[in-house]
């Protein structure tokens, strides 16, 4: 009766330990694709953000090329006026 008794708690742990070494093994592998499609989705995040950053700061340096042009113009039509006023002042 021992024997059997022993026999059938055996068999019970070897059984449990096998079910269990395979629920681990497809849990990991699990987890292992849960931190993939993660970490993908992160980079996908991250380069779509740096994408519009530079699309903004592209955006930017447009508009002070823009604006320092237009500051050139300014200076150079002043220096005109001021020059005529010479001109007209010494005359």
């Amino acid at each position: 009766m021992k024997k059997l008794l022993l026999s059938l708690a055996l068999l019970l742990a070897l059984s449990i330990s096998f079910t269990s070494c395979r629920d681990t093994k497809k849990g990991a592998e699990e987890a292992v694709e849960n931190a993939t499609e993660a970490v993908e989705e992160a980079a996908d995040d991250a380069m779509d953000a740096t994408e519009g950053a530079m699309e903004e700061v592209g955006e930017a340096i447009d508009d002070a090329v823009d604006a320092a042009g237009d500051a050139v113009e300014a200076v150079e039509g002043a220096a005109n006026d001021a020059a005529d006023a010479v001109k007209d002042a010494t005359n």
